[in-house]
C-alpha cells in the first residue's frame, strides 16, 4: 500500500516537469502523526508486509513487518515512558546502522518525546557539547565501539543525563535495552494530546563545516515532505526494497531509510557494516534484489572500481546520488556497465530536497537538478535580486506565503542564529550556484569557499568536479590560499587512486587536465598529495582545516 497518495493533491501521473511543478502539494492534515498514521497503519490494514530487511557482514540477519514495528513501537514508548521519559523531552540515539534505531524512534514520536540521533564517532568533547546545548536527558546507544566509553567519560561534566541505555549487551551503570523492552507492553495509549502537527519531532546537529554544529528542529509535518525524497527523486518503488548508504545518525538517513520508503510503499534494507565495502555492497544488491539505491559520488567511484560481471544488479530500477557532484565521466561509466542513470538531487538539513533531476528531467551530470515543487526557491545577489542565467548567486528559499512542508521551525534556542539565515521572508542556504538558460542548477560552492584570485570568483567544487575526471584522482579539496601577487591562488589537496604515484610530472599533468576540462584560469598553482583528508564526522572534507593548515 503506497499511503503517500492520501497526502498529495494530485493523483496519477505528471505530464512533465512543468506540470510536477506547478500542481504537485503535499497536504499537512490536521493531527498527523507519522508513527500512528502511518505505522500503525500499516500494521493493522498489512500486518505482514515487510518494513525492514536489516542484516550485517556476520550473517545475522532480521526482517521486521509492519505489525512487528507497530507492537514494537509501542514497547519502546511505554519503557520510555516508566523511565520518566516526558513529552519535549531530547532522547540522544547512537545506534550505528542497528534495527533498534527503528522501533526506539517511532516510540518517541508516539510519546512525544524528541529524537536526537547522532553518529556513532562522537568523541567525548562532542558528547560535552551535544548534551549541555541540547539539554538531553535520556541516551540509547550501542554496545559495540567506543561510544558508551566516551559518554561514561564525559558523566562529570554532564549530570543532566539521567537515563543510559546500552542495546544488545550489558554495560555496568547502564541500563539494558532487551530486558526493559521485554517487560514492556506492547500496547500504548498517550497520555492526553497525541503529538502532531506542529509539535517539535527531531533535532539534528549539522556537520559543521563551517563552525560549531547548529542544532536543527524539524516537526511532525517533517516526514510527509520525504514524499519528494521518495517516490520523485530515488523513485522508490511500491512492495520494493530500497538501500540508503547512511548511518542512522545523519538526516541523510531518515532521507533515504524510513518516511518517504514507507509512505512510498517500500520496504527498508539496513546492512550494518562498520566499514564501506564496495565489493559487500554489490553482493547486497544481488542477494537481496535490491530495487532502489542512492548513496554520495564517492562510494559509486569505489563500487566502479570492482568488476560488475561478479554482480547481479538486475533487480535494480533506479539509483540517485548527492552530498557532493557527480563527475559526467563517473555518469557515464555508471550508465555502460549497469543500465542505470543517476538522478542527483540537492538539500540540506534544515529542509528536505530542494532540487532534483526528477523523473521527468533528463539527468545532467555535476547538476543538481531542477527546483522542488514544496520549495519556491531561486538564486539572489547580494542585493537579494534574482539573479539572470549564468550568474552565480546564493540559492535561498522564499517563504512569504508560510513555512512549507519540510522546512525546519528553526535552530534550538537560538533566534538569533535563526534570524540570520531566515528572514524578510526568506531562507539563506549559505550555498552559491548558477542557474543555466534550461533551468539547471550547478552548484559552486559555500559562501565561505569562494576563493578570489586575480579578481575572478572561483568555486571550489568546478575544480574539484575537473579533478574527479582524472584516472589518478580518488578524491580531492581545492582551497585558497593567500598570495601577495594574486590575492588567493587555487591549492589542490589530492589523495591518489591505489597503484598512483605522486611525482611533480603528475602534478603538472593534473594542472593541464584542469585547463583542459574548465577555464583556464581556474587550475591549482599548488598541489599537494596526502593519505587522508581532514573530514567532519559526517565524512564533509573540512575546508577551513586545509585553509588553516
Amino acid at each position: 500500500m503506497a499511503l503517500y497518495r492520501e497526502y498529495v493533491d494530485v493523483q496519477g501521473d505528471f505530464l512533465n516537469y512543468e506540470d510536477f511543478y506547478k500542481n504537485f502539494r503535499v497536504k499537512r492534515p490536521i493531527g498527523f502523526n507519522f508513527a500512528f498514521d502511518v505505522v500503525d497503519r500499516l500494521g493493522r490494514e498489512e500486518p505482514d508486509r515487510l518494513a525492514l530487511l536489516w542484516c550485517n557482514p556476520a550473517g545475522e540477519e532480521r526482517r521486521i513487518t509492519f505489525g512487528e514495528m507497530s507492537k514494537l513501537s509501542n514497547k519502546a514508548a511505554n519503557m520510555l515512558r516508566g523511565l520518566g521519559v516526558k513529552r519535549g523531552e531530547r532522547v540522544l540515539l547512537i545506534l550505528k546502522r542497528h534495527h533498534e534505531f527503528w522501533p526506539i524512534l517511532m516510540g518517541l514520536h508516539k510519546l512525544g518525546a524528541i529524537g536526537v540521533p547522532a553518529t556513532h564517532l562522537l568523541t567525548k568533547k562532542d558528547i560535552v557539547y551535544r548534551v549541555s546545548h541540547a539539554n538531553i536527558t535520556t541516551v540509547i546507544c550501542a554496545s559495540d565501539g567506543a561510544i558508551a566509553g566516551h559518554i561514561d567519560d564525559a558523566m562529570p561534566e554532564i549530570p543532566r543525563l539521567a537515563v543510559r541505555i546500552v542495546t544488545r549487551k550489558p554495560r555496568e551503570g547502564w541500563l539494558t535495552y532487551e530486558t526493559l523492552m521485554d517487560a514492556a507492553p506492547d500496547a500504548f495509549t498517550p497520555d492526553g494530546a497525541i503529538p502532531c502537527d506542529g509539535d517539535p519531532l527531531l533535532l539534528y546537529f549539522t556537520s559543521g563545516t563551517t563552525g560549531m554544529p547548529k542544532m536543527v528542529v524539524h516537526n511532525h509535518w517533517y516526514p510527509l515532505a520525504h514524499i519528494i525524497t521518495a517516490v520523485y527523486w530515488q523513485q522508490d518503488i511500491d512492495g520494493g526494497l530500497h538501500l540508503t548508504i547512511s548511518e542512522t545518525g545523519w538526516a541523510k538517513s531518515v532521507w533515504g531509510k524510513l518516511y518517504g520508503q514507507w509512505l512510498a510503499g517500500s520496504a527498508v534494507f539496513a546492512y550494518d557494516f562498520d566499514r564501506f565495502s564496495a565489493a559487500e555492497i554489490l553482493g547486497m544488491i544481488g542477494k537481496y534484489r535490491i530495487t532502489t539505491f542512492c548513496a554520495p559520488p564517492t562510494m559509486y567511484r569505489f563500487m566502479l572500481q570492482e568488476d560488475f560481471s561478479k554482480y547481479d544488479l538486475t533487480s535494480l530500477k533506479h539509483c540517485s546520488v548527492a552530498g557532493e557532484p557527480l563527475s559526467p565521466d563517473m555518469y557515464e561509466e555508471f550508465l555502460r556497465r549497469a543500465g542505470l542513470e543517476m538522478r542527483e538531487a540537492f538539500g540540506q538539513t534544515e529542509v528536505v530536497v530542494m532540487l532534483a533531476a526528477f523523473p521527468w528531467v533528463k539527468p545532467n551530470p555535476g547538476s543538481m537538478g531542477k527546483p522542488s515543487p514544496l520549495f519556491d526557491v531561486d538564486l539572489v545577489n547580494d542585493e537579494g535580486d534574482s539573479c539572470q542565467p549564468g550568474v552565480p548567486g546564493e540559492i535561498v528559499v522564499r517563504t512569504h506565503h508560510g513555512s512549507p512542508a519540510g522546512m525546519f521551525i528553526g535552530y534550538d534556542n537560538d533566534e538569533e542564529m535563526t534570524s540570520s539565515v531566515w528572514y524578510d521572508g526568506i531562507y539563506h542556504t549559505g550555498d552559491l550556484a548558477w542557474k543555466d538558460e534550461w533551468g539547471y542548477y550547478w552548484y559552486i560552492s559555500r559562501k565561505d569557499d569562494v576563493i578570489k584570485s586575480s579578481g575572478y570568483r572561483i568555486g571550489p567544487f568546478e575544480v574539484e568536479s575537473a579533478l574527479a575526471e582524472h584516472p589518478a584522482v580518488l578524491e580531492s579539496a581545492v582551497t585558497g590560499t593567500p598570495d601577495a601577487l594574486r590575492g588567493q591562488v587555487v591549492k589542490a589537496t589530492i589523495r591518489l587512486k591505489p597503484g598512483f604515484i605522486p611525482t611533480d610530472g603528475l602534478k603538472k599533468e593534473l594542472q593541464e587536465h584542469v585547463k583542459d576540462v574548465t577555464a583556464p584560469y581556474k587550475y591549482p598553482r599548488i598541489i599537494e598529495f596526502v593519505d587522508e583528508l581532514p573530514k567532519t564526522i559526517s565524512g564533509k572534507i573540512r575546508r577551513a582545516a586545509l585553509r588553516e593548515g
